[in-house]
């Protein structure tokens, strides 16, 4: 039976999967990776523990059957590493898409009134988010650097960039576009590195990889036990998570629940919406297929740093569990804008509030409103979505909270929409496996893959009206509250 090998390299973790035709996981793997917080706002990984994660998950998932047919990737997205083009050495830590650290850089670029432009050419608000502030950032720190990199010694990219070199041992130095079209860098109508945005960002030619579509075999792998296997596909694991839902058309809103939240809705051509970003979702046979999304920068972050502010042991179970021990937050609203507000607001300069504590409340509320906190969020950017005519009627959702039963249901009762939640815990691994299959003739439509799919479970909203609308005008007070006067 032919099978692809997934790997889902993520905030958190990395997860590797063994897909077969039948579209069930056959192997799973996974290993975690830490992150490291040095400076206030800053995020970032070791690019080489990354890859020690990446070769032990795939280690393990070979030992459980023949080698497989294909490899695919999926990635944590936004997040830039640079590395020496000769010995392939990183020389800059893998700053994370959580991390503020290039505000200085968006701050310059507001003034000069850069946002419109930018806008046009990428679909992309200024925000430290996006990977080109953060390579601009970089290369600010080090003029030698800058040097090297006009010269061609010095590689840059996002996540696929790198695991993609050094699976194929420095052969491929490449970018799949719809990662590209997230770092603010690629024009978004031409699919093409623009010499304008380059220039405003400072980022030489010479360091960006060649660009690659979604789908369709890029090369052989060469290490990590993988050597001859052809790699059939490359794409950000929020884009990845549509395709493991099913979903090639528009029509539909998924949200991926991750340490943050990307809410993502295809559209039939090249998008505009003034509090949502436009993207390529992904790019086979040749075309770009366009999308709207909105990101949330932190919702299992925000349940994640309660339970760390709280010192204890296991911080997300014990917040989750803790939550679940209450019925409701007892008025406590929990904005978690310890990044700042990412859509629809785009507000980084917002810190986190607490809203609604009187003496009475516990710790289990405030732990309620935490995981509240996150169908909140999620609730304001569908509602943009439908507000740009990129909505949908229902919510078809993944990542690991939603595991959580009470969240989903509190999801739909929120949204007055039904909430779907796929069978599969690892849709972006699944997607990118679809992809890949796609490529290489595994599959051949994805109406073919919608038909290997389980059944999702369905979360229908039982929440009157009345208490609904109480509950959101108390979320949008608390966030007029938590707004920076400067947004």
């Amino acid at each position: 039976m032919r099978s692809i090998l997934a790997i889902d390299q993520g905030t958190t973790n990395t997860k590797v999967l063994r897909v077969g035709e039948s579209g069930e996981v056959l192997a799973f793997a996974s290993r975690p990776v830490r992150t490291r917080f040095p400076a206030n706002g800053w995020v970032e990984q070791d690019p080489l523990e990354i890859l020690r994660s990446v070769s032990d998950a795939v280690a393990d998932v070979l030992q459980t059957g023949p080698p497989p047919d294909a490899v695919a990737v999926s990635n944590q997205r936004e997040t830039v590493v640079i590395w020496d083009r000769a010995s392939g050495r990183p020389l800059s830590p893998a700053i994370t898409w959580q991390c503020r650290r290039a505000e200085s850089v968006c701050q310059r670029l507001r003034s000069e009134r850069l946002e419109p432009k930018l806008r046009c050419l990428t679909g992309l608000l200024i925000d430290p988010l996006f990977s080109a502030g953060k390579l601009a950032w970089i290369l600010e720190q080090d003029s030698v650097l800058q040097q090297r990199a006009r010269d061609g010694e010095v590689c840059c990219g996002t996540m696929d960039s790198w695991l993609i070199w050094n699976l194929t041992a420095g052969k491929q130095h490449v970018c799949d576009f719809g990662n590209a079209s997230r770092t603010q860098l690629l024009n978004i109508s031409s699919c093409a590195w623009d010499g304008e945005l380059l220039r405003i960002f400072g980022v030489p030619w010479a360091m960006l990889p060649d660009l690659i579509p979604s789908a369709g075999v890029l090369g052989e792998a060469e290490s990590m036990g993988l050597r001859g296997i052809p790699i059939a596909s490359a794409v950000g694991d929020s884009h990845a998570a549509l395709a493991g839902h099913g979903v090639f058309a528009p029509g539909a809103v998924k949200a991926t629940y991750g340490t943050g939240t990307s809410l993502l809705s295809l559209t039939r051509s090249l998008p505009t919406a003034s509090r949502l970003a436009s993207t390529i979702a992904w790019h086979r046979d040749g075309h770009p297929t366009y999308a709207l999304e909105g990101n949330i920068t932190m919702s299992g972050a925000a349940v994640q740093w309660l339970g760390e502010f709280l010192q204890f042991p296991d911080p997300v179970e014990s917040v989750l569990k803790l939550a679940g021990s209450v019925p409701d937050s007892g008025g406590i609203t929990f904005v978690p804008a310890m990044a700042g507000l990412g859509a629809p607001h785009w507000d980084s300069a917002a810190r986190g509030t607490i809203h609604g504590l009187a003496t009475s409340g516990t710790l289990a509320q405030l732990a309620h409103a935490a995981v509240e906190a996150i169908a909140f969020q999620v609730r304001d950017v569908f509602e943009a979505l439908g507000e740009a005519d990129a909505g949908a009627e229902v919510l078809f959702g993944d990542g690991g909270a939603t595991r959580n039963d009470w969240l989903m249901q509190l999801q739909a009762d929120l949204l007055g929409r039904p909430v779907m939640r796929s069978a599969c815990p690892h849709l972006s691994a699944l997607g990118a496996a679809f992809l890949a299959g796609l490529a290489t003739g595994v599959w051949s439509s994805g109406e073919e893959i919608r038909s290997l799919l389980p059944a999702p479970h369905r979360f229908d909203p039982a929440l009157a009206a009345g208490e609904r609308e109480r509950r959101i005008c108390a979320w949008q007070s608390a966030v007029a509250r938590t707004r920076s006067r400067c947004a």
